[in-house]
């Protein structure tokens, strides 16, 4: 099991750590970690560990068996020794773009208040699938509206509710394509604003930034039918 120091504070990009164990495929296991795993439609983080004298770039970073989560290497050699003391970094400005991406989808969600069948975020350019069988009448208006949040600069925050209260709730849940994984006794919420101005309440395992003002300018990219009920829209950051 690794310790996942992202879920703690979003913000750390450097910490020491110490290798647990290698896998059959080549990947590296820590007892703690700022890498965030793949899931959630949020990639990987990628970045470099050191170790003595050594160092390597992490391409990715995958979930393992037991709660591990798994660094790739971007080439083959020799891995840390199980029980090396290593450091360890992600690539921060790549990390943040997501974290700004992955809140400003969390407000494309409030401004499209529909089911989402999918999605994906990436550094620049991201998407959510919507229950949408007509496109919107007028995206210069939602994009407005998205960019209206980020200027009120919202506080992002989160709480935890148990999996019966999530249960007795399933109006929390937007995306179908990905249900909050349940069995652990608790769920992650993420708050979009606070008191009457709360805007967003969703359970989500990713790393968002700590407001909205953070995220920067959005632009509202294309909107594509995707099937006879699914639309998927576009999201742009231009900053």
């Amino acid at each position: 099991m690794t310790e996942p120091l992202f879920r703690s504070d979003a913000y750390i990009a450097e910490a020491s750590a110490t290798v647990a164990a290698h896998t059959a495929e080549g990947g590296i296991v820590l007892d703690r970690s700022v890498f965030y795993p793949t899931g959630g439609g949020q990639p990987g983080d990628s970045g470099y560990i050191t170790w003595h004298g050594n160092s390597m770039q992490i391409a990715t970073t995958v979930k393992g068996s037991d709660a591990a989560i798994v660094l790739v290497p971007a080439a083959p050699q020799a891995l840390p020794p199980v029980g090396s003391a290593i450091e360890q970094r992600i690539d921060w400005p790549r990390r943040h773009r997501l974290m700004r991406m992955h809140t400003a989808l969390h407000l494309l969600s409030v401004v499209i208040p529909l089911p989402v069948s999918g999605g994906a975020v990436g550094d620049t350019r991201s998407r959510l699938d919507f229950d949408m069988p007509h496109p919107p009448e007028n995206p210069d208006l939602l994009e407005a509206r998205l960019n209206q949040m980020i200027d009120d600069d919202l506080l992002v925050s989160e709480t935890w509710i148990t999996d019966e209260e999530l249960a007795a709730n399933p109006c929390l849940v937007k995306t179908m394509s990905a249900p909050p994984p349940r069995g652990a006794d608790r769920v992650r919420l993420v708050q979009i604003g606070s008191g009457l101005n709360m805007v967003d309440l969703q359970p989500c395992g990713g790393t968002h930034v700590a407001r909205t003002g953070e995220i920067g300018r959005l632009r509202l990219g294309k909107i594509e039918k995707k099937g006879r009920q699914t639309r998927r829209v576009y999201l742009h950051l231009d900053e």
